[in-house]
């Protein structure tokens, strides 16, 4: 008894230090999407943060300046959700695909 819970100890810390791994490497990952056909393109790190924002000088128009936001708000927003679907997908990886609660 005693050495089965032993190596469930083992294979939890082995869990670990592979998703501490993971979490890393993630932080260096990024992702890419864009709104109105390109006119706006965001990156967005595997942390889920903004790394860049790029528009096309075809979308800068002073007189409709709520679309531009709009095309901004959806690429920023597409780019969060891939950022998280690509981070949920590595990290299924570690788990056998369980969904283990707050976890990531």
């Amino acid at each position: 008894m005693a050495k089965g819970m032993g190596n469930m100890m083992k294979q939890a810390q082995q869990m670990q230090r592979k998703m501490e791994e993971m979490q890393k490497e993630l932080e260096t990952r990024e992702v890419e999407a864009s709104a109105g056909g390109g006119m706006v393109t965001v990156r967005v790190s595997g942390k889920q943060q903004v790394l860049g924002i790029t528009i096309e000088p075809d979308a800068v128009d002073p007189q409709d300046v709520d679309m531009l936001q709009d095309l901004i708000m959806v690429a920023v927003n597409e780019g969060v959700r891939k950022s998280q679907e690509m981070v949920q997908t590595e990290m299924s990886k570690l788990t056998g695909g369980f969904n283990i609660p707050g976890l990531f």
